[in-house]
């Protein structure tokens, strides 16, 4: 966001207007600020073959999709629901990844029906795929590092206790079944969590891949996951994507000399590419003062952002209608029948009822996790593409509620 003249603006759109033309709770998103972290990545990797499958769970709307394919971006989907929107928004099926956590055989048949990348992370399932498939359909396997990343068990992924992936203490097991049903093993891939600050996370995490693909004759990549670090406040440490290219590409070339052949590297950012892009909209409901604090109730809840009460997750909060305003000290809530906090003792310039409040870093992990809980409508959302509001996601009507609903004679 801008802030010229007491108005907050995204590419000169001033997000004020935008409030009284979309109506709020409204998710904005910025497509230059997702160009810009989309650019500075692949940058960062000139040196080798490098692929971006962006994390579509972190936001799913097809506009936004489009967006990143126009960018360049590939696609990595983590349901069968996800690769349909993949394939509507243009992407070919050669471009997305199909990485599933506990799903059935037959939602992975389907994935392969329509050419996708197969990626599994459960040994079971990986011996269900050998005797139906004896290796006429290539896959990658997700390894579970046992790296803990970051410092919230919450979104770490790659810990000992993480359901997800398969233990690198199991390769033997892996490739007994790889042999038995000769499964042809083109990727390896790996998923650590998110908030990872340090090149040499990955580093440790790749040597253990490194290690591991000598089992494996026939790989064309090798996936990193992502789970790069992004700023929530000012003076927040993120991770340095330059300084992870350049230890990182170094390692992967010398890897794959040895190796024998050139492979990919992927990643699969969602956070990173999206969530500095977002800002959510809210209006002040009520002011409302207590022997403890000052509540500032807006029309919104953990039904429409609920990472801060899922994730603990930080999300800076602006009062754009008073932007020059004296500051005051209040906790900002939601209007849901739960303990729905978005922050405690926030200094926010002096709120009035009626006031716009934005959340920024709302790009990420907002819109895709919410829903009707308490029968609210979900918000709509809008992007600001080339300097105009372009309006991607209607709001919902209370019709939305009941559209799947059956009554029956009572």
């Amino acid at each position: 966001m801008d802030l010229v003249d007491n108005r907050y603006s995204i590419q000169g759109v001033d997000l004020i207007d935008l409030a009284a033309e979309f109506g709020t709770p409204v998710y904005v998103y910025d497509a230059e600020k997702i160009k810009e972290k989309f650019d500075s990545l692949c940058n960062a990797f000139k040196g080798v073959k490098m692929k971006v499958k962006f994390a579509s769970k972190s936001l799913t709307n097809l506009s936004i999709l489009k967006l990143l394919r126009s960018y360049g971006s590939d696609l990595d989907c983590v349901s069968i629901q996800e690769v349909h929107l993949g394939l509507m928004a243009g992407f070919t099926p050669h471009q997305i990844l199909y990485t599933p956590n506990g799903v059935s055989l037959d939602e992975i048949r389907e994935a392969v029906e329509l050419g996708v990348t197969i990626n599994l992370d459960n040994i079971s399932i990986l011996e269900q795929f050998g005797n139906v498939y004896h290796g006429t359909v290539p896959v990658c396997i997700r390894l579970n590092p046992h790296i803990m990343a970051g410092g919230n068990h919450k979104i770490s992924t790659g810990h000992v206790g993480s359901k997800f992936g398969i233990s690198v203490y199991q390769i033997p097991h892996i490739v007994r079944v790889v042999e038995t049903y000769g499964i042809n093993v083109t990727g390896l891939h790996m998923h650590t969590g998110s908030d990872i600050l340090e090149a040499d996370v990955f580093l440790r995490a790749s040597d253990i891949l490194f290690d591991a693909a000598k089992n494996f004759k026939n790989l064309a990549f090798i996936d990193f996951g992502s789970g790069f670090k992004v700023g929530y406040k000012e003076a927040d440490i993120v991770t340095d994507i330059n300084e992870l290219g350049e230890k990182l590409s170094s390692a992967f070339k010398a890897f794959c000399k040895r190796y024998g052949k050139e492979l990919e590297m992927w990643f699969e950012p969602g956070k990173f590419l999206v969530s500095e892009s977002g800002t959510f909209l809210t209006t002040t409901n009520v002011v409302k003062t207590t022997p403890a604090t000052v509540f500032a109730g807006i029309n919104s809840g953990l039904n429409h952002l609920i990472r801060p009460m899922m994730y603990d997750a930080y999300h800076e909060i602006f009062n754009l209608s008073n932007a020059g305003g004296t500051k005051r000290i209040y906790t900002i809530v939601g209007y849901i029948c739960e303990t729905d906090t978005f922050g405690v003792d926030r200094k926010l310039n002096e709120v009035k009822e009626g006031d716009i409040l934005a959340f920024k870093n709302a790009g990420a992990y907002a819109f895709s996790m919410s829903s009707n809980y308490n029968s609210r409508l979900r918000p709509a959302e809008v992007l600001i593409y080339q300097g105009k509001a372009h309006l991607i996601r209607k709001r919902e009507v209370f019709e939305d509620l009941t559209r799947n609903q059956v009554e029956i004679e009572i």
